[in-house]
């Protein structure tokens, strides 16, 4: 008995042996591979979009890290400074109706951010409102050299704007595709903060087409590149690049209850980024494309109205008379599915998408109608209407005593209830705003003529010269009439 239990053990000893050898075998020759790229100096992928070779020399291979990326950029991304005059004091238009314009005392605003050089003679990309308003902007470069910058042109619509210093053989970063981008992959956020020199985080895209409602603008375009690398303020502006050292994006916001970095940042895709820049480098003015719609995402409502089969796609609430989309033949209802080919799952990807165009570009629309996919060709248009090339000040929107102003859209004057009127986008000093007038009040008549556009403020006034009434609503819906006693 005793003789058959150690022959049993030895049996099972053996068989034991036997079958490890076996699995350790077969995870050699079907694992192995898995592991092999990281643990032997091959430099090539491992997983698609988590890690990915950046060597530009063959001869220089290795297992994937930060400090290529990291290396190539950091001389490029530069510390942007701003100063700014504000006026303090509050309007008070009961006060100014008899006793006239209060006086207003100044005083200077500093502000900061990041910037990236993307050319070697000085043109940097930054955001929009870091140098928003500044009556002046220096750039601090990685090695501490400071220049005055130059501003070319702005697009509060995309939070996008370019400078210039004047300098040659200067550090850039090259334009990447971030259509290219997964989610997973490794990304790193570089930033000049706080004037400390360049600052790397690295994270991974969390996600693509975000629309977050941060633009205060008609026209903004939000199809935020999503990541969890660490930003904070003064980060604005700065360069997100992918592992190869390209420019992805431009880090724009968090999203933080308390204002600091709490695990979400926010990038403008460079498909927007570079077509902004170029406008703004060859004509002083963004080339906006529009369709001519109004649009929501579809919902899951809108999905069992349409009889869609998924809450995909971008609805189209009405269509602009006479606009590109009208005269293609889409109609109000119609859902939006593709373009050029490339499916359009809400409108923060429509938006990039058409944002890649000029006006006159055409495009070719699917849309849903009954059940049915349709394709339309429509020939895109500017926000005047036409097709040609928008000159610096020659936008749909306008400047007008100190103050930016906008037509109201067929829906407004719908859900206002008024035959006309402009809203206010901006205001800087000026008569308007020593009249009281905020961002986003709507003036429908000025001197007791209904005014549509800045020409009309500016003819209803004389050329500027003379301001005895205003009317219109203010941003809460209340309605308010100002006289002035012909004061000029």
């Amino acid at each position: 008995m005793k003789g058959r239990s150690v022959l049993k053990g030895v049996v099972f000893a053996f068989t034991g042996a036997v079958l490890a050898l076996f699995l350790y075998t077969t995870f050699l020759e079907r694992g192995g591979n898995e592991v092999a790229p990281i643990q032997q100096n091959t430099g090539v992928s491992y997983t698609p979009g988590l890690f990915t070779s950046f060597n530009s020399d063959e001869d220089d291979k290795g297992p994937v890290d930060f400090t290529f990326a990291a290396e190539r950029t950091v001389h490029a991304v530069v510390h942007v400074k701003t100063k700014s005059t504000v006026a303090t004091g509050h309007a008070n238009p009961l006060y100014e109706f008899f006793y006239g314009p209060q006086q207003r005392q100044e005083r200077q605003v500093r502000g900061a951010g990041s910037g990236v050089i993307v050319s070697p003679d000085g043109y940097i990309i930054t955001n929009n409102h870091v140098i928003d308003r500044a009556d002046e902007v220096e750039v601090t470069l990685n090695d501490n050299r400071v220049f005055t910058a130059e501003v070319i042109g702005r697009d509060p619509s995309t939070d996008i704007a370019l400078i210039k210093i004047d300098e040659d053989n200067l550090p850039w970063i090259r334009y990447g595709d971030s259509d290219e981008l997964k989610l997973g992959e490794w990304v790193l956020a570089v930033g000049n903060p706080f004037n400390l020199t360049s600052t790397v985080t690295a994270g991974i895209v969390s996600a693509k087409g975000r629309s977050l409602g941060i633009l205060d603008d008609q026209y903004r375009i939000e199809s935020f590149i999503q990541t969890d690398a660490a930003l904070n303020m003064g980060n604005s502006g700065g360069a997100l690049v992918n592992t190869r050292a390209e420019l992805v994006g431009i880090t724009t916001a968090i999203l933080s209850p308390s204002g600091a970095f709490a695990g979400n940042s926010f990038a403008v895709p460079v498909t927007i980024v570079r077509k902004v820049a170029e406008d703004l480098r060859e004509f002083g003015a963004v080339q906006r494309a529009i369709m001519g719609v109004s649009i929501r995402d579809v919902d899951a409502e809108i999905a069992a109205e349409r009889d869609l089969p998924a809450p995909r796609g971008v609805y189209i609430q009405d269509v602009t008379s006479g606009g590109g989309a009208e005269e293609a033949g889409i109609r109000q209802h119609d859902v939006i599915v593709r373009i050029n080919q490339r499916n359009i799952a809400s409108t923060g990807a429509l938006q990039e998408e058409i944002g890649r165009y000029r006006p006159g570009d055409k495009v070719d629309v699917t849309v849903i109608r009954d059940g049915r996919e349709l394709v339309y060709s429509v020939t895109l248009r500017n926000l005047q209407g036409g097709t040609g090339i928008v000159k610096p000040g020659e936008d749909v929107t306008g400047q007008v005593l100190g103050a930016v102003v906008r037509p109201l859209t067929s829906q407004e004057m719908r859900r206002l209830r008024v035959d006309s009127g402009v809203r206010i986008t901006e205001i800087s000093d000026g008569i308007l705003k020593e009249r009281g007038i905020k961002v986003d009040d709507i003036i429908i008549s000025v001197n007791e003529t209904e005014v549509s556009s800045a020409d009309d403020i500016i003819n209803a006034t004389q050329g500027g010269r003379s301001l005895t009434a205003i009317e219109g609503l203010q941003a809460n819906g209340t309605y308010f009439s100002f006289r002035f006693r012909g004061r000029e």
